[in-house]
């Protein structure tokens, strides 16, 4: 019971700093560019922006379009609870947490496939279709890549924050196979592009077209902090924090940047792929987390 105050803290700590994190990431893609671009912090202006607008509803929609986005923001918010960033462990397993925040965000797609399909859009259904189809190919790597990870780090979370253990190649694999995870399910290029409207191209923005003013603020929240949970986690990889919270700080930040850094680059070099080339995409990603486990398996 007196962790939970502390939980709360990390929880509230993550939620306001996740639009800063996609600031970030959109400042640095201008800077590579050469353009001066938006301030780092635009994410919270367009959240208040949005707070002030009124709200249409397609007359077609039911009760699952109003609740679609709370329930998203209730599930990206219940996933921060489940990160041990602050040295608190919330249960027995590193698996067992991780398993159950991918449940947990699974709910959160779940709900905005459905409200896509509730409004009878055909750019809502092709979204979630689209949704759907991306996240059961890279599922599997996302489960692969985190038992890896539990097995180098222990069977414990306090283990797996304490440092203990040294930076495997297994693991190195393992987070290159998570990476591609996190690419996709940020809506991040190859896989999607969140910069764009064209009909043939949309994945994410296909499901929210028709949410408008407050239910599109907290789908644009949940968005950020689903972003900042899972570069949380692509940091575990990499960045094994050393036991003292300083250390475990300094490993957050770390990771946040390196991440924000990568995904800038690629997102300015690549063009997003097509449909049916995610299958690949997610195949290679797959077959990356296995080699990893087979080299985790080998001590390595």
């Amino acid at each position: 019971m007196a962790q939970i105050p502390l939980l709360l803290i990390q929880t509230a700590f993550i939620i306001a700093l996740a639009p800063l994190v996609s600031g970030f990431i959109r400042k640095l893609k201008d800077i590579l560019r050469m353009r001066r671009g938006a301030s780092i912090f635009q994410p919270y202006y367009n959240f208040a922006k949005l707070l002030k607008k009124d709200e249409v509803v397609s007359r077609n929609s039911s009760w699952i379009f109003a609740a679609a986005p709370v329930v998203v923001l209730a599930s990206s918010v219940a996933a921060c609870l489940l990160l041990p960033v602050s040295g608190i462990r919330v249960s027995a397993g590193v698996m067992g947490d991780m398993l159950a925040l991918f449940f947990i965000l699974a709910l959160g797609r779940f709900f905005l496939a459905l409200a896509g399909l509730d409004t009878a859009s055909a750019f809502g259904g092709m979204g979630s279709s689209r949704e759907m189809f991306i996240s059961s190919i890279l599922e599997p790597a996302a489960f692969v890549s985190l038992f890896v990870l539990s097995m180098n780090c222990g069977s414990t979370a306090a283990a797996a924050l304490a440092g203990t253990q040294a930076l495997r190649a297994s693991t190195v694999v393992a987070g290159a196979a998570f990476f591609m995870v996190v690419l996709a399910e940020t809506s991040r290029i190859p896989v999607d592009n969140r910069e764009t409207h064209l009909e043939l191209t949309m994945v994410h923005e296909a499901m929210v077209l028709e949410y408008s003013g407050r239910p599109l603020a907290l789908i644009e929240l949940a968005g950020h902090i689903k972003q900042a949970v899972l570069f949380v986690i692509l940091g575990w990889f990499f960045f094994p924090a050393a036991a003292g919270f300083s250390w475990r700080a300094l490993a957050f930040f770390a990771g946040m940047s390196v991440t924000g850094l990568a995904i800038a680059l690629i997102e300015i070099s690549l063009a997003k792929m097509r449909l049916f080339r995610v299958v690949d995409f997610g195949s290679f990603a797959f077959f990356i987390a296995l080699l990893a486990a087979v080299f985790a398996s080998m001590g390595m």
